[in-house]
C-alpha cells in the first residue's frame, strides 16, 4: 500500500485526466474491436491471435479472482482514497487487474507480431502505461497488476507460435480450439458447480458467471467461424482503404446492433437466464456475423492495385 500512497500524494486533475483516459485501453471493447479490425483488415491469423489471447486470458483472470476473492485497496484500507472516476468500472475482485491483462495481452501481442516500429513503440508504451493507470486510479495494487503482466505475457509468446504453426495447419488449428474450449468448459463449471465460501460476494460471482457464458459464447462462434471460413468463406482481408473504413465502421456497427439488439428478445425467450444462456447466445452471434456474415460482403470491394497495375 505504500507505493499506492505515494501515488495517491501526487494526484492532480491533469495526470486524474491523463490516467483516467489510458485506462479505457484495457477495456473489453477495445479488445474486442481492434481483434475484428486485424481479422477484416490486417491478417486473420494475427486475429485469431490477439482474440484468443484475450479469451484464455480472461479466463484465467476470473478464476484466480474468484479462488483468492481479494477485495480492492480502498476496502482493505478504508484511509485509501483513489480516483472516483476510475469507480464505476472497477468491479469485481481485486487480484489480478483485468485491465491489465486485457491490455497487456493485446498491446503485447501486437508488438510481438508487428515489425512495424513505431506500432511496437506505441504498443509497449501501452503495456506500460495501462497497468500504471490502475496504480494511479488506486484501483489495484502492484501485486494485481504484476500478476497479470506476467500471466499476458506467457500467453502472449506461449501461443504466437502455436499460431504461426496454424496459419497453414488446419489440424493444429482444430486441436487448439479444442484446448481452449476445454478450458472455457472448466471455468465455466468452475464458476456454476463450485462451493463457494458464505462470504464470497454475489455481485462478483454473478460477474463470474457472466464471463464464463460470455466467453464460451464467443469461442464457440470462434471455431465456427474458422472451420466456415476454411471451406467456404475464404475472405481475403486486402482491399483499397476506403473499403477496410466501411469494413470497421458497417462491421462494429452490425456487432454492436446484435450486442444491443438481441438482448431483450433472448432475454425474453429465455426468462431466468439473462445472464447466462441468454448471454452466451447473444455473444455467440455477434461473432458470427461478425466473422461469418460480414466478410461474405468483403469479396464485393476492391482490391489494391499491384505494381503493374492488376489488382492484387
Amino acid at each position: 500500500m505504500s507505493f499506492l500512497y505515494f501515488l495517491e500524494s501526487i494526484r492532480n486533475p491533469v495526470l486524474d485526466f491523463f490516467f483516467s483516459t489510458i485506462t479505457y485501453c484495457g477495456d473489453e471493447i477495445i479488445f474486442m474491436a481492434l481483434g475484428m479490425i486485424f481479422f477484416w483488415c490486417i491478417d486473420k491469423f494475427k486475429g485469431y491471435y490477439l482474440l484468443c489471447v484475450g479469451f484464455v486470458g480472461t479466463v484465467i483472470n476470473q478464476f484466480l479472482k474468484m479462488m483468492f476473492r481479494i477485495p480492492r485497496p480502498w476496502v482493505k484500507d478504508p484511509n485509501f482514497t483513489i480516483v472516483e472516476s476510475a469507480r464505476e468500472a472497477a468491479t469485481g475482485y481485486s487480484f489480478p487487474s483485468g485491465h491489465t491483462q486485457t491490455s497487456v495481452g493485446l498491446f503485447g501481442g501486437l508488438a510481438r507480431t508487428n515489425k512495424n516500429l513505431a506500432v511496437r513503440i506505441v504498443s509497449i508504451a501501452l503495456c506500460v502505461l495501462v497497468p500504471l493507470s490502475r496504480l494511479y486510479l488506486g484501483v489495484h495494487t502492484p501485486l494485481d497488476v504484476g500478476v497479470s503482466i506476467i500471466i499476458a505475457l506467457i500467453l502472449v509468446f506461449g501461443l504466437a507460435p502455436i499460431f504461426k504453426k496454424g496459419e497453414n495447419s488446419p489440424k493444429v488449428m482444430f486441436i487448439l480450439m479444442g484446448v481452449l474450449t476445454a478450458i472455457m468448459i472448466a471455468f465455466l463449471l468452475f464458476v456454476m458447480l463450485y462451493k463457494f465460501p458464505a462470504d464470497t460476494d454475489p455481485h462478483n460471482l454473478l460477474s463470474a458467471k457472466k464471463n464464463a457464458f460470455t466467453l464460451t459464447g464467443c469461442l464457440i462462434g470462434l471455431i465456427i467461424v474458422y472451420a466456415i471460413d476454411l471451406k467456404w468463406t475464404k475472405f481475403d482481408t486486402k482491399a483499397v482503404w476506403w473499403a477496410h473504413i466501411i469494413k470497421v465502421v458497417v462491421g462494429l456497427g452490425l456487432v454492436m446492433a446484435v450486442k444491443e439488439g438481441m438482448r431483450a428478445p433472448l432475454e425474453a425467450l429465455l426468462p431466468g437466464y439473462e445472464d447466462t444462456f441468454a448471454r452466451m447466445i447473444r455473444y455467440f452471434l455477434m461473432v458470427i456475423v461478425g466473422g461469418v456474415l460480414w466478410p461474405m460482403a468483403f469479396r464485393f470491394f476492391p482490391k489494391p492495385k499491384n505494381k503493374k497495375g492488376g489488382n492484387e
